[in-house]
């Protein structure tokens, strides 16, 4: 770390707040617009260039802000790549949530799924990448293998409890226990992402049709 990185991460940001007291980076509040700039730039550098090859110098000229902000507020770009799939996943549930509270039926609720899987693989797959990026690293880091774990809970408890609610109101008949269901449907959606984008010609209409069966026979009589 030169001179200048270590004085950015130990003095607050000019509209920033706090002194010697002040949290860490990562616990550090940052306000929501200037913060979704920075988020969505990282997410547009690890999508061209990598979690190796985007560094602060990069995202924070795409994000309008200066490099000392980011070391203030996320100290490392693993923890803000960290940062940017946790919003990204809290936005993305919220709205399955919103979503999903529509059903009526089984296959509304199946439907929904899965056409928000193909949306995202369609329009927003740099946010495939950002989460593939995100494990690779955490099977060399242990703190972001931490906070990927904790991400990973989350979401799966999240999901969970959609599941179980729709249950409850006799939408849906799990044949298993909700964290479990909502585990075997990640993984059928991660499954099936990674070779959608692996092979972004081939008409997977047919291998999605199958993951709809797969879901039903978790999710219905």
């Amino acid at each position: 770390m030169t001179a200048v990185d270590a004085t950015a991460v130990q003095t607050p940001p000019a509209d920033g707040a706090g002194g010697s007291s002040a949290p860490s980076p990562g616990t550090r509040s940052l306000p929501g617009e200037k913060a979704q700039r920075i988020v969505d730039a990282m997410r547009r550098s690890v999508a061209r260039r990598g979690t190796a090859g985007s560094t602060f110098d990069h995202v924070s000229r795409e994000a309008g802000v200066s490099r000392g902000l980011l070391h203030y507020y996320f100290g490392t770009k693993e923890q803000l790549l960290v940062e940017a799939v946790r919003r990204d996943c809290e936005l993305r549930l919220e709205l399955l949530e919103r979503q999903l509270s529509t059903a009526q039926t089984a296959d509304d609720f199946i439907d929904l799924m899965a056409q928000n899987l193909q949306l995202t693989i369609r329009e927003d797959p740099d946010f495939l990448t950002l989460i593939y990026e995100l494990f690779t690293l955490s099977q060399r880091n242990e703190d972001i293998a931490v906070e990927y774990a904790g991400l990973m809970r989350r979401t799966r408890e999240q999901v969970a409890g959609m599941l179980a609610v729709a249950h409850r109101e006799g939408i849906l008949r799990l044949h298993a226990e909700p964290e479990a269901v909502a585990e075997i449907l990640f993984s059928l959606g991660d499954g099936l992402a990674l070779r959608m984008l692996s092979e972004p010609e081939r008409d997977f209409s047919a291998t999605i049709s199958a993951g709809i069966e797969c879901a039903r026979a978790l999710l219905t009589d």
